[in-house]
């Protein structure tokens, strides 16, 4: 199955991946920095940035601001601030996703950003008029915000971290419910980073065989050859964050691929996709470098006029020139109608 993700690129199985340069709060509300990772990913070659229209109010409810807690982290970031005061800071506004979409379509550069209410659906399907939505893995069991985006009938890009296949299965259902099948299914784990013994990449193939839908994979592992192999298992979808720096402040850049770890991960996906080929085994040489590799019958001993041939009096060496190797039961028992010479590529009018 095909799914069109934007007017000039449909997604499937193996294919070329579509690679995302996952942004998210990487510009640290600074919307210079914004745009800086907005011009170096179209620089290193990605199809496309994205945000996350998450706000203060849309993401957290009230119990998490009130215990200033969000998954242990220590980052040195939070010294002196409350999580309310962070999220607020590296939160993006609508009008500032609306300036950076516009710079982006300027520079030829897809934009999209995940929505974590209706509000902001509403406003990327409306206002920003995104070719797709992403789910992040965090509502993949949030079946009625599925709901809703699905009936908007947009590509839905739907993360499967923190979720099992009962759960993957619903939602999938959901969307499906809602008129929707333009569906891209993308493995995921979400820890940051995970071990490479947790990615479990195979799972991809899982997916793969369990839906009709393309299969693509976001990661959040370290460096470039997780996503690689990715590639390799079939992804039609790569998703990576992305920053200038990885010692940044910030939350996620130090999972976050660099310029050159994401410009490896562009170039290389494209190697690897185009060197997976066909399942239809292929001879790729040309026939002259086959006839040099190969091998000919060749005589082991001279052959004189009249004698039987016996296998003993055969050998196999390159170039292939003459009788194939594996015809030489053909020779046996025949009689030589002229003196051979020792290794002397034998020849059928020899008979």
């Amino acid at each position: 199955m095909k799914v069109k993700l934007t007017r000039n690129r449909e997604v499937f199985n193996f294919c070329e991946p579509y690679i995302i340069a996952e942004i998210g709060s990487n510009h640290n509300g600074d919307m210079e920095l914004a745009r800086r990772l907005i011009l170096k990913a179209k620089d290193v070659g990605v199809d496309c940035v994205k945000f996350q229209s998450w706000s203060k109010d849309s993401i957290f409810s009230k119990m998490v601001y009130e215990q200033n807690y969000f998954l242990n982290d220590d980052y040195r970031e939070r010294a002196g601030y409350t999580l309310e005061e962070i999220v607020e800071k590296f939160s993006i506004s609508e009008e500032e996703l609306l300036e950076l979409k516009n710079f982006a379509d300027g520079i030829g550069i897809d934009c999209i950003s995940t929505p974590f209410s209706k509000r902001e659906v509403d406003f990327l399907v409306d206002k920003l008029k995104v070719d797709f939505i992403k789910i992040a893995s965090m509502d993949l069991n949030n079946y009625p915000f599925l709901e809703y985006v699905a009936k908007k009938n947009l590509p839905i890009l739907l993360s499967t971290g923190l979720s099992n296949l009962g759960e993957i299965d619903e939602a999938i259902r959901t969307i499906e419910n809602g008129g929707n099948d333009k569906i891209v299914l993308l493995h995921c784990v979400s820890l940051y980073p995970p071990k490479d013994e947790e990615m479990n990449l195979n799972n991809i193939e899982t997916l793969r065989n369990a839906y009709p839908y393309p299969v693509g994979f976001s990661d959040h592992t370290l460096g470039f050859s997780i996503p690689l192999a990715a590639v390799a298992k079939g992804a039609c979808v790569i998703e990576k964050h992305f920053t200038l720096d990885k010692s940044m402040s910030g939350w996620d850049h130090r999972v976050s691929a660099d310029f050159e770890e994401m410009r490896t991960i562009v170039n290389e996906s494209k190697r690897v996709q185009k060197a997976l080929g066909k399942l239809r085994i292929v001879v790729a040489e040309d026939k002259e470098r086959i006839k040099a590799f190969r091998r000919s019958i060749v005589a082991a001993r001279k052959i004189k006029k009249g004698e039987v041939i016996t296998q003993d009096m055969l050998n196999f060496k390159r170039p292939a020139e003459g009788i194939d190797p594996a015809h030489f039961r053909f020779l046996l028992n025949k009689i030589a109608k002229r003196d051979i010479e020792s290794d002397e590529i034998i020849k059928m009018e020899d008979f």
